[in-house]
């Protein structure tokens, strides 16, 4: 796949987002509009998978075995690092949870539930959970015929969210969360940009500035409003705005934002870990 350097930008920003939102956090949270990088990441997640498997010869096996390869071992190890902090130090690790069994099934993407929201030792991995059904969903779908598995993953993705408000609380309900409509969006735009879909380098700027507008009135919407509306559409329209500009207008990828669009994984999963033991040393 050619590279698309706006992909990169965003995956840098939006995880620069999650950590400003960490850290506002401890200031009564000034910028909660930074969580909203990890809907950025879901519509970034159903785009890529699209666009890098449409077309191409499917090898689900080959698929699944390279998204446990970038995901799980990392998260493994932040996830020990994590449990033995909270173990030695559980002074600094105020709202995490560890027992034998939120351990075991956070290192499955199965962690306990608090208030019917998943729960895993990394706080932040709960993203994680859905990316790994998402991925295990793609991966069936990528037995399919190619003509059928567009259809197929939109809908079952919306039938996933039907089921939400139908079923009682628990796993089920917790993993049919509307968030994961963000996925199929992603999907939708990677569509659109497979098809060779061009845009007006205006129009797409102006999609991606609604977005990003829509993310900062944010706390103007009533706060029961559905987060795949409130934070997820914005998502969608910075996604869509921001491909179909670049394919508008393509550019040069500077350095420190393709630098952080490569390591955004790695920030999002440390930067919690990194902050509590900086604060442990502070205070020491």
């Amino acid at each position: 796949m050619t590279s698309i350097h706006s992909i990169q930008y965003l995956r840098g920003l939006a995880a620069c987002a999650v950590v400003c939102f960490h850290v506002s956090e401890q200031f009564g949270g000034p910028f909660d509009v930074g969580a909203a990088g990890v809907d950025v990441f879901f519509v970034i997640s159903g785009f890529i998978m699209w666009v890098t498997t449409a077309g191409r010869p499917a090898n689900p096996w080959r698929f699944m075995g390279r998204r446990i390869t970038r995901i799980v071992p990392l998260y493994w190890i932040v996830t020990l690092l994590t449990a033995a902090g909270i173990l030695l130090k559980p002074q600094f690790f105020h709202g995490y949870f560890l027992s034998v069994a939120n351990f075991v099934g956070s290192l499955f993407f199965l962690p306990v539930l608090q208030e019917d929201a998943l729960h895993p030792i990394v706080i932040q991995g709960w993203t994680l959970c859905y990316e790994m059904m998402f991925y295990l969903l793609f991966t069936l779908v990528l037995f399919l015929g190619e003509r059928w598995r567009f259809g197929v993953l939109v809908g079952a993705l919306a039938a996933i969210v039907a089921l939400h408000f139908v079923l009682p609380e628990g796993y089920a309900r917790a993993f049919t969360d509307p968030v994961v409509i963000e996925f199929a969006a992603g999907v939708v735009v990677g569509c659109l940009w497979l098809q060779g879909a061009r845009l007006p380098l205006g129009v797409g700027l102006a999609m991606s500035g609604a977005g990003f507008l829509l993310l900062a009135a944010g706390t103007l919407f009533d706060a029961d409003l559905p987060r795949a509306l409130r934070w997820g559409l914005p998502a969608a329209l910075i996604v869509a705005g921001a491909v179909f500009a670049e394919r508008a207008r393509p550019f040069k990828p500077a350095a420190l934002p393709t630098f952080l669009g490569d390591a955004s994984y790695s920030i999002y999963l440390w930067h919690l870990a990194v902050g509590v033991l900086a604060t442990g040393v502070v205070l020491r």
